[in-house]
């Protein structure tokens, strides 16, 4: 080309086409979704999104169940759902924390965890004891309530079960890290793992059977993901029936016989055990497709028991529909995709082990509970995570995501992308990680330990 010839001009591209088919509407839907999730920070905004969202669904069900028996009893519609709303930012405020702390506080505070659990939980199986031998009379004597699994430390409610989880997850995976390949040997592995956790499942499921359930998914869910052998699980699948059915027919624990009972033969206890769950497949089947309307639904006035809490999403189901129930089963779906997608990209073993697990104990909490409402296991009382009502409950699950969330942050191409932009004013108040407990040579793993 010449100095005095003018360029020639591009070529022409046609105008972007919109999808005519079905199948080019899938493809490109497909595409879209696979661009967003190969963004870096993709894990971070999905985990906190469908968190946020489920937080909100629960806000709103939990108003919605409790106003009327409220207003009635109290005067105030809004008495339940005030406290609700301070407990989530309570949990708000463990999530900011927990997504800030580096890994060695994790793992240094894990064994001080697991022993204020241990004390916790066998202070309330203490006190259970004392209640069934009518030694206490007063039901909050002592620090129990003896129809609910808590502890009062002075104006505090504190849940041990739900303390546990938390406690057990952290000093189970330093636990693993520190073994390193070692967890291929029988030998190497059950020592102190299992005892320690077997004796942590016994003391919480005197008391709470539906929370010891959750506890060995949360575990199976770790040492899956640690490389542990199948043998191994064969091995714990027994040990887990027995146990399971030696809790079931302790003295004192009639109920749970009741329970299972109920749900092999309905028909049989519809006034006694069933009750409530088939107050719940009513409640279900009044909902249809769409529901009766937020606010609208009937049997939660005074018919449905607890439906605020553990059956919930029966709650969902009448006022909301199926249409409703799909979209809370899609944002668990979600939430437990994101969280085993963290668990695969991190780097660090000790964070790859406690995705794997709080993954475990959320979707599998939120399993045991639906599956109880709809019919397909029997009812543990369960509550639904971060939808149903109770403070340690949802102040320990939003901990737990909020350590979810500061590993997805460590992932290489998160961490990458935030390093190579300048953070702003609020950004470095906000995300700068606070710093760590002191640490001893013997707390840092095979593989290493870092500060971020």
């Amino acid at each position: 080309m010449t100095p005095g010839q003018l360029s020639p001009a591009p070529p022409a591209t046609s105008p972007p086409r919109w999808p005519r088919t079905g199948r080019e509407l899938f493809l490109a839907v497909l595409a879209l979704v696979r661009g967003l999730l190969a963004r870096p920070m993709a894990s971070y905004y999905l985990l906190v999104s469908t968190t946020a969202l489920l937080l909100v669904i629960g806000l709103v069900m939990v108003y919605s169940a409790t106003s009327v028996e409220q207003y009635a009893t109290s005067g105030s519609a809004a008495a339940s759902i005030g406290k609700q709303a301070v407990l989530a930012g309570v949990g708000i405020v463990a999530f900011w924390l927990c997504q800030r702390l580096p890994v060695r506080t994790y793992r240094a505070l894990a064994r001080l965890g697991l022993i204020l659990a241990f004390a916790l939980v066998s202070i309330l199986d203490v006190l259970a004891l004392l209640a069934q031998a009518h030694v206490l009379t007063d039901p909050r004597l002592g620090g129990l309530r003896a129809d609910e699994l808590w502890l009062y430390l002075g104006p505090l409610q504190v849940q041990p079960s739900e303390a546990a989880k938390l406690a057990l997850v952290l000093w189970a995976a330093d636990v693993l890290v520190r073994k390193g390949d070692r967890v291929a040997v029988w030998r190497d592995l059950s020592r102190p793992l299992f005892p320690v956790a077997g004796a942590l499942f016994l003391l919480v499921g005197y008391n709470d059977l539906g929370t010891m359930l959750c506890l060995v998914m949360m575990f199976v869910g770790m040492l899956w993901a640690a490389g542990v052998r199948l043998r191994v699980f064969v091995g714990m699948l027994w040990v887990a029936l027995l146990g399971v059915a030696a809790l079931i027919v302790l003295p004192g624990n009639d109920y749970r016989v009741g329970r299972l009972l109920a749900f092999l033969h309905p028909e049989d206890y519809a006034d006694k055990d069933a009750y409530q769950a088939n107050q719940g497949l009513y409640a279900i089947a009044n909902g249809g497709w769409f529901g009766v309307g937020l606010g609208e639904g009937r049997l939660k006035w005074g018919w449905l028991p607890n439906g605020h809490n553990d059956f919930i999403f029966a709650v969902i189901a009448e006022e909301l529909g199926v249409a409703g129930c799909l979209v809370v089963l899609g944002l668990f779906a979600v939430l437990a995709y994101t969280g085993l997608r963290i668990a695969r990209r991190v780097a660090h073993p000790y964070r790859r082990l406690v995705a794997a697990g709080v993954t475990a104990l959320v979707a599998g909490q939120a399993t045991i509970n639906i599956g109880g409402v709809v019919g397909l296991l029997p009812v543990t009382g369960l509550p639904l995570p971060l939808i149903s009502a109770g403070g340690s409950a949802l102040v320990v699950t939003l901990a737990m995501i909020g350590m979810l969330a500061g590993f997805a942050r460590a992932e290489p191409a998160a961490s990458r992308a935030l390093h190579a932009r300048p953070p702003s004013r609020w950004g470095r108040l906000l995300w700068a990680p606070l710093p760590p407990l002191p640490i001893t040579p013997r707390q840092v793993g095979r593989d290493g330990d870092d500060p971020a």
